[in-house]
């Protein structure tokens, strides 16, 4: 893990970006890489590594940054590493059990409550894409919140992929109803007890979030490659949109 920090952070100055720590966790730092770029642009929020066994987010998002995707088309805000101590452990949850998905409505864990307080010194985003993967799942599915009825991101994104990886068409993926890999509430999402980082993005800072769920059960490669389909498809279209 600290390894995995070195190099985001080291490509992230490389890339011209500001690396700020806004907090840790076991001695390990929670890492936000911010690049803004003069003039009007659309501001995009990624985050990677919120469950800590689930290893191709991370790595999708330092494989973008490496390459240079994170160009001058967009003011970028980056939270690579939300769980440092469940990576380091291969967890889903933090060193204290928490399942840190689950934690933004009234935040326990301190890597929440730090990453609430960084977030909140932020500016509204264009959109946010929240990556995951999913130890159930047939396939590649993603999650839309989108409350303004805004052009939907979603359907682009699962034609990318398709090639990719097969996409997950099953009736009910975790517990919900979806069609055609597109899950979207059919309640208000506010009325939950327990908010993910997608819920409380959607609250607070943006009326477009997607949170993109790849096949643990597939190689670790296409999954980074899927991944990078799907991010590479929603950033292009936020940036010039069809």
């Amino acid at each position: 893990m600290p390894a995995l920090a070195a190099r985001f952070a080291a490509a992230g100055r490389a890339a011209g970006f500001r690396v700020e720590t806004y907090g840790e966790c076991d001695g390990l730092p929670l890492l936000a890489l911010t690049r803004r770029t003069p003039g009007p642009r659309p501001r995009i929020y990624l985050s990677a590594g919120i469950h800590g066994d689930e290893p191709a987010p991370p790595l999708t998002l330092l494989a973008l940054l490496e390459s240079g995707a994170f160009d001058h088309r967009a003011h970028w805000f980056i939270c690579p590493l939300l769980n440092p101590g469940g990576l380091a452990r291969g967890t889903r949850e933090n060193p204290g059990g928490l399942d840190l998905n689950r934690d933004y409505k009234a935040p326990r864990s301190p890597e929440i409550a730090a990453h609430v307080r960084w977030l909140q010194r932020q500016p509204n985003f264009a959109v946010t894409l929240s990556v995951h993967e999913d130890w159930e799942s047939k396939g590649y599915y993603l999650y839309e919140l989108n409350p303004a009825g805004r052009p939907s991101l979603a359907e682009p994104i699962l034609q990318a992929v398709a090639p990719a990886c097969p996409i997950d068409h099953s009736p009910l993926i975790d517990g919900r109803e979806a069609r055609a890999g597109i899950l979207r509430p059919v309640s208000d999402p506010l009325k939950r007890e327990l908010w993910p980082e997608s819920i409380y993005l959607r609250a607070h800072h943006a009326t477009l979030t997607y949170t993109l769920e790849s096949p643990s059960a597939f190689p670790l490669d296409q999954r980074i490659a899927t991944h990078r389909r799907a991010l590479e498809t929603a950033i292009a279209l936020t940036i010039a949109p069809a």
